[in-house]
């Protein structure tokens, strides 16, 4: 065996020292090229086997090489078997020269720069940009094993922790979005399985489904890829990859769960002086009418939640958050707005009086007058998520309730109100203005004899609200509603020539 191995290294160097002499000199001088012929071994991988037998496996041809083969039959040890074999070789070499790497230093070169605020290129997050084409330089996504999506989501998760200010946030809330997009736009396959246990649901339209095979540990992505994308390759994505998309979308719902406790964060206090006019007589009622400053600060409190929330909202447009994150961030706010209000009055029996009604509504018109001022592209109909207050304002200043009937009442006034609601509001409300009936006879037994058929027909029921913390959106209402992301050289130039580390971004094209 050795002297047969001995005698096929001779061979192999004939061969390469006849290439070298037929090569230009400008080639033969390079030292990529020569360094590579120069480490090619005799291993199973590379054409040779032991025992000094060849693979007949071997013998047909790589992608991209000629057609024209030696016959099977030949000898082992002949020279077109040779030629054909260091042919298959050199195409090999050739094939891992051009292939993109993956150097350890080129990623710690990336998870250095996650961390920090890498800004925008016009709408486009360049910390997404980055990312997706470093992974789609290092061909990450086709990888079956690789350990670069954890580092990645690693930095982004330390970023995310180091600062929980809403700018911080909304930057990354902007970036994830983006580049889970990115990822559901480029991969071919869009129904694999994945192998992790069963997650738990924030609402119905999760994208992670059960899945209906024997395997009930399994989950499936759901979406579909956007066909045609512009300017995104196509990819066939491997396990690690579709892993990394649903973490991302994890992130994203992370992301967004901090950002609204934030808001609730600073709207609970107001709210719990929103609900009460801060006038306590009447007569303090006549004086504020005349006074415009002392509406102003009669509905101080309701000014300041429509500061906030245009503070917030400014931020996520510098941000360039998602329209439909932002639309559905507003709508659960005001559907808090609506629950604590609405909570607050079937409570408190000094709230269900005609005055608080009027201060109550006042601030309400601030409200729908910055929702409007917000363009439906951003608040949208946010305005109807407050309908179970605005109703039972509505109610307390509505006129002439001696003449209204129940069906008027539930048909013009309180549609979204049960009958137990309205029961409880009719019990409580106080006319301090004009001192007036509050309802007549016809209408007070009419209310009695629903309730007790409401009381029949539902087993349970509260009059309160519950706050619904879901996540209102899935992966496939950010991919549908989000502009086509074109890659340019040009979004990421100013950046390379700060990090020249990553020229070759740049120079895919070669």
């Amino acid at each position: 065996r050795i002297e047969g191995k001995a005698a096929n290294l001779e061979a192999d160097n004939h061969v390469l020292r006849q290439q070298a002499a037929a090569t230009p000199p400008s080639t033969a001088k390079s030292p990529p090229s020569r360094s590579k012929i120069t480490r090619i071994h005799r291993s199973p991988e590379n054409g040779h086997v032991l025992n000094g037998e060849l693979r007949q496996a071997e013998m047909r041809p790589s992608a991209g090489m000629p057609e024209a083969t030696p016959p099977i039959g030949n000898a082992p040890n002949s020279s077109n078997q040779k030629d054909f074999e260091h042919g298959e070789k050199l195409q090999r070499v050739l094939n891992q020269k051009h292939q993109p790497q993956q150097p350890q230093d080129d990623q710690q070169w990336l998870l250095t720069c996650i961390p920090q605020y890498l800004g925008f290129s016009g709408s486009k997050p360049v910390a997404t940009l980055l990312i997706y084409q470093c992974l789609l330089h290092w061909r990450s996504f086709e990888a079956m094993k690789t350990g670069v999506f954890d580092r990645i989501l690693h930095a982004i998760n330390s970023a995310i922790e180091a600062e929980h200010d809403v700018r911080t946030l909304a930057y990354w809330l902007s970036n994830l979005s983006a580049l889970t997009v990115l990822l559901q736009r480029s991969f071919k396959t869009t129904r694999t399985a994945l192998s992790t246990p069963q997650r738990r649901r924030f609402s119905s339209e999760r994208t992670f489904h059960t899945s209906q095979t024997s395997n009930a540990g399994l989950a499936y992505l759901g979406g579909q890829s956007v066909v045609g994308a512009t300017g995104l390759p196509q990819v066939e994505a491997k396990y690690p990859a579709l892993l990394f998309k649903q973490q991302l979308v994890d992130l994203i719902e992370k992301v967004y769960g901090m950002i609204s406790d934030s808001v609730k964060k600073e709207l609970n206090p107001l709210l719990e002086l929103c609900i009460q006019d801060p006038r306590t007589s009447h007569s303090n009622l006549a004086k504020s009418n005349t006074n415009g400053l002392g509406q102003q600060n009669q509905l101080a409190h309701w000014l300041n939640i429509v500061k906030v929330l245009a503070n917030y909202l400014d931020v996520l447009k510098a941000n360039h958050v998602p329209s439909i994150l932002v639309h559905k961030l507003f709508v659960q706010i005001f559907s808090l707005i609506d629950v604590q209000l609405f909570n607050r009055l079937l409570l408190r029996r000094e709230c269900c009086s005609f005055s608080n009604g009027e201060y109550v509504k006042a601030g309400l018109a601030e409200l729908k007058h910055w929702s409007d001022n917000a363009t439906r592209e951003f608040a949208g109909s946010a305005w109807e998520a407050l309908k179970h207050i605005r109703q039972a304002v509505d109610f307390l200043v509505i006129s002439l309730k001696p003449m209204r009937t129940l069906r008027e009442i539930r048909a013009d006034v309180c549609q979204a109100l049960s009958i137990q609601q309205l029961e409880r509001i009719v019990g409580m409300y106080l006319d301090d203005v004009n001192g007036s009936n509050t309802i007549s006879a016809e209408f007070a037994s009419s209310l009695k004899a629903a309730a007790r058929e409401e009381a029949n027909t539902v087993t349970t029921f509260s009059i309160l609200l519950d706050d619904d913390s879901s996540i209102p959106f899935s992966l496939d209402d950010i991919t549908k509603t989000m502009p086509i992301i074109e890659m340019a050289d040009d979004d990421l130039l100013r950046f390379v020539r700060e990090n020249p580390g990553f020229a070759f971004l740049l120079q895919r094209g070669e």
